[in-house]
Order: structure tokens, then sequence, then C-alpha cells
């Protein structure tokens, strides 16, 4: 969520910024104007309520000398209840301001770093770096969808009749090797990379989306939990029960482990590292990565978060990158890192890199991992602070990134080592994880 003082003292920038995402700066600046206006409201009143408590802490003292001396007080007191109406009456106006302000500040994205490019889409991403070169073949290359379902290890038909579209079963090999890309990750981010290992619910109260800016914008795209029977019965009479969802990503459990708390600063940077299923409903996405499991409802992921001082987040992020990048390193898979421009960063991030590896199924580079610096952006809506020897509490800065997706990992595997007979290569790195297993092979 933006600092409303910000927005209140610069309020052209916060429209000029924003409006580098590629929203309407007309409407931006409609918006703005409406959190000045009330936030000059909201201010207003509280001064008011300032005065007249002022106003009453004086009179009830008149009260009690007049008492003493005997004189009458009738008027004096009722012109203390008259003050205590009115504050009662402007502190339920500064608390529906209040909300409405915090409700209209919840829809405005982060404001993009001022150094990331200029861009309304993918297409203005810089390349960064580059690793590794994409495989060159003696015969036609085939996509994981065919790999897989000609190895035995890809079930898509029973995915679908027992859940619907994008779900997909793993059977034999390409179950173990779904596991031993996750063990593999956990392992290298856990013991050489300095990340506490997490492992968090799937289901979450609607506050830790909130907190990390998933709700309200992107509602459409979670899957909402139902109530439970006690619930339904409890909500029919009157009672307010607020939502459940399953977890898009990690980020949001993780990231709200520390939801309302003052870190020590001695701490920094607190690092976890967290596997979990996630689930998205793919609002939106029709007709788009409809094959295959690159866009499913339910994907496994292995997800990087940060709580940083906010002079290193940005030392913290290169860090962050750098250790989801050695994923692919140890598997030896091709990859690229992209700088994303200001149209095409996330909702709650100010500076993101994609890391995108090298798929011949496609002959194109996909995503595969995200890594952002939300600066305080979730930390003011989570209300995450710190607090230095001597100082006062202060937003923290938080950062993630997948580090990686586990399913893409697995596609990139089966396509980047696929063999002409139909078999597929083991990256040295997983064979441990693998019983020392060093193909794939049918396993019909």
């Amino acid at each position: 969520m933006l600092d409303i003082r910000q927005i209140r003292e610069n309020p052209g920038a916060v429209v000029d910024a924003l409006a580098r995402r590629g929203a309407d700066k007309a409407e931006l600046q409609e918006i703005v104007d409406t959190l000045v206006s009330l936030d000059e409201q909201r201010r207003a009143r509280m001064t008011q309520t300032q005065e007249l408590e002022a106003e009453r802490n004086a009179t009830s003292k008149q009260i009690g000398q007049k008492k003493k001396a005997g004189e009458d007080t009738s008027g004096i007191e009722a012109r203390v209840r008259e003050i205590s109406a009115k504050i009662k009456e402007l502190g339920a106006e500064a608390e529906a301001l209040d909300a409405e302000q915090e409700g209209l500040l919840l829809t405005l994205p982060n404001l993009p770093h001022a150094n990331i490019p200029d861009g309304a889409d993918e297409s203005a991403n810089p390349e960064v770096r580059k690793f590794g070169t994409p495989p060159s073949f003696s015969f036609e290359a085939k996509d994981h969808v065919e790999i897989g379902e000609n190895l035995g290890i890809l079930d898509f038909e029973r995915g679908a009749k027992i859940s619907g579209a994008r779900f997909t079963v793993l059977v034999g090999a390409g179950a173990r090797l779904e596991r031993a890309l996750i063990n593999f990750m956990m392992d290298l981010h856990a013991r050489e990379h300095g990340y506490k290992e997490c492992w968090p619910p799937v289901i979450v109260s609607e506050a830790s989306p909130l907190g990390t800016g998933q709700l309200p914008k992107f509602a459409v795209d979670m899957f909402a939990v139902g109530l439970t029977p006690d619930e339904v019965e409890r909500e029919k009479a009157g009672e307010a029960i607020p939502r459940r969802y399953l977890i898009p990503t990690a980020e949001v459990p993780v990231t709200n482990l520390h939801r309302d708390e003052v870190l020590s600063a001695d701490d920094l940077p607190i690092r976890y590292v967290a596997y979990s299923a996630c689930f998205r409903s793919e609002a939106g996405s029709y007709g788009k990565d409809v094959r295959g499991l690159i866009r499913q409802h339910q994907f496994d992921k292995v997800e990087l978060v940060q709580f940083a001082h906010p002079e290193k987040s940005y030392e913290v992020l290169e860090q962050l990158t750098a250790s989801a990048e050695e994923v692919l390193k140890r598997l030896e898979l091709p990859y690229r890192v992209v700088e994303l421009c200001a149209g095409d960063i996330g909702f709650s991030a100010a500076k993101t890199y994609d890391l995108e590896v090298w798929l011949p199924g496609q002959s194109a580079y996909r995503e595969i991992s995200s890594c952002s610096n939300f600066e305080d952006f979730q930390a003011r809506r989570a209300r995450i602070r710190f607090k230095e020897k001597g100082g006062k509490p202060r937003l923290i800065h938080t950062l993630n990134g997948s580090g990686l997706a586990v399913g893409r990992t697995l596609v990139a595997i089966l396509e980047n080592f696929q063999q002409e007979d139909g078999s597929v290569v083991i990256p040295k790195a997983l064979r441990p994880y693998m019983g020392g297993d060093e193909w794939i092979r049918a396993e019909r």
C-alpha cells in the first residue's frame, strides 16, 4: 500500500509514477484527488476532535470548581454532554473516511522503481544476462506433453477426469522427478544459501493475501474455500465470517509470518525458503497455454522470501536472484534474466527480474521465476516493521522469488534432456535424489 503522506505531499509525482505502469493518467488523477480530499476531511475531523477534547477537559475542571463553590453546574454539564456527543460523531465520521481512504489505497499498485525501464509490456523487457546454450538436436524436438505421455509419466487425461481441465497426474518417474526437484531446491537454498526452511499452510485467512497484495484486486485469480457448516449457521445469524483462500504462492503465508510484528534490525535479513502446492484460477487466460504443465490450476513451487533493511534491499534482490539462478545452473538448463519494464511488473513490485528457461518444445524462453523487491508496499499493508537500537519502528522491505517453479523445471528437463529414442537424461545434480538413476525410460 502506498504512503498517504507521499500522496498528500507530492500527488503529481505519484500520478506520473503510476502512469508508467500504463494506467490512464486522468483516472489516476481522479483517484489521487479523491484520496487527498478524503485525507483532508479525515485530518480536519481529527483536529476538530482534539480541540473539542481540550475544551471538554477544561470545562470538566470548571464543574468541580463550581460545585465546591455551591454554584449551579447544569449549563456546563449540558455543554460537556454536547461536546462528548460531537466528539463521538466526529470519531464515527473520521473512521468512515479512514475506511474509504484505505479501501481506495488498497486498489493502487506499488510505484515502479525510478530506474527500471519504461515500456508497455514484455516486449520492452531488456535482457540482463544469459547462461548456457540451447541444445541442438539431430531429430525433431518434442514438447513435454508428447515426451511425458510416451514415457507414461504424465497423465493429462486422468488428471482431467478426476479434477477437470488444467490438472495433471504425475506417475512413476514423473512423480519421483517432481519430488526430487523439490528436495534438491530446498536443500540447496537451506544448506548453501542460508535460508530457513518453512512449511506453511496452504489455506489462509483473507488478511494474508490482503497483506501481500493479492486482495482485493486479484480475488478472481484465487480459489476461495467454502464455509464450514458451523460457519454457515453463524453467518445466517448475522455474524461476519472472514473468508479463507487456497494460496496462489507460498509468498502469501510466509510473508505474513511477521504480520503485525516489530523485528530487530540485528536479525536482518531474515530468509525463508518454503515448498508449497499453489492454486490459481488462471482467470482471463482462456486459450493460453492450455496444453501441458505450463499453466495449471495446481502446481508446486519452492519460494524464497526475505525481510531486509531498506538501505540494503536492492543488494538483497541481487542475492536472491542469484540464488534462484543457481538452481538452473546446477541443472545445466539454458536460461536468461530479463528486467521487467514499468508496464510489465506485478501489482506489488517496485522492481522485478524474471528468469526465463529455454524450452525446445516451444523454441522460446519461458518464465520460471520472478524475483521482486516490494520495498515497503507489503509491509505497510501487513504492518511489518523493524527497529534499530535507540530508534523508532520503521517499515521493513520485503522480497520474494521462486526458487523455482517445480513443474516448469520438470518441463525444462524433459525438453532439454530428451533423446532420440524418447528417453530423458537426468541432470547430474538430481541423480542422488533419483536413487542414482541416470535415465528416465518408458514405464509401460
